[in-house]
């Protein structure tokens, strides 16, 4: 004989106000909800269009709305911007390139990159990042990719990574108005994710000529992102760091190059931070050495 037990089961009443209590509000379904994916839009509320003056009267106006709506619609989508992103090809790197190796002025450079439409992160990104500082500095450095606050603002470098720039460069007597600071990708890939090997073609006419136009006695590539645009190498930061390199343009004039670790790897990795103290030491003792 088996002992009998009570039944302490809340009745289906007062489960249901529990859950109610707790914010449960909607039932499982048959099939997985991606809760973070982003809500799609609610259509338009759409206002009835007005019947024909042929309807005659008691006769079922079905297939007049029905064919008004059409001509609504139509109107709508005819009358819509297109707003479709550009997908990179190398009909676009060829006018990048054309369009950068043409232009005789940093100025005239700016222009050309803020009207060309051939990359498509230019249709997310609410400005170009195209540069900050003296121009006419000895010193260049290039980064990857603007971030949030760089596509707000319109400068490089201008977030925390950029807060620790700053006190990187002050620690060997430089600051914004004795370095030139740029990124190889001037607009800001969305949800800052990296730039495709297409982005970086598509821009990387633009930069090559920026540094050209600047012409500093020393380049510092900020990340490994930069130090392989415009280093030609496919090496990982790390290898590539302390070392010095060559950047060699489009006119032939040889550019050393220091590939250093980008602030926002330091941010994250804090302990990193001395190796890239030797480099900007390095870097110090090269502008000394040039004059």
């Amino acid at each position: 004989m088996t002992a009998a037990f009570p039944d302490n089961r809340p009745d289906l009443a007062d489960l249901l106000a529990f859950y109610a209590s707790v914010g449960v509000d909607e039932a499982l379904e048959e099939q997985p909800v991606n809760r973070f994916a982003d809500a799609a839009p609610r259509p338009a509320e759409r206002t009835q269009p007005p019947l024909p003056d042929n309807v005659p009267p008691g006769r079922s106006t079905s297939v007049s709305r029905a064919e008004a709506d059409d001509r609504a619609n139509a109107a709508r989508v005819a009358s819509a911007p297109s707003a479709r992103a550009t997908v990179p090809d190398e009909a676009q790197a060829a006018l990048a390139r054309q369009l950068a190796a043409t232009a005789t002025t940093l100025d005239e450079l700016r222009q050309r990159m803020a009207a060309f439409d051939g990359c498509n992160l230019k249709a997310t990104a609410k400005n170009l990042v195209f540069a900050d500082g003296n121009p006419e500095a000895a010193i260049m450095l290039v980064g990857e990719a603007p971030g949030r606050d760089e596509d707000i603002e319109g400068l490089p470098f201008v977030g925390r990574s950029g807060r620790l720039l700053d006190r990187m460069l002050a620690a060997i007597g430089l600051d914004r108005t004795s370095v030139y600071i740029a990124n190889a990708i001037p607009w800001r890939p969305p949800g800052n994710r990296t730039p495709t090997p297409h982005e970086t073609e598509i821009c990387r006419p633009f930069i090559e000529r920026q540094v050209e136009l600047v012409n500093p006695k020393v380049l510092v590539n900020l990340g490994g992102p930069s130090a392989k645009t415009l280093l030609n190498t496919s090496e990982g930061i790390l290898r590539l760091r302390g070392n010095w390199r060559v950047h060699t343009t489009a006119s032939g004039v040889a550019i050393p190059a220091m590939p250093t670790l980008h602030p926002a790897y330091l941010l994250r990795a804090p302990a990193h931070k001395k190796l890239a103290w030797r480099d900007f030491l390095e870097v110090q003792a090269k502008l000394r050495a040039l004059g």
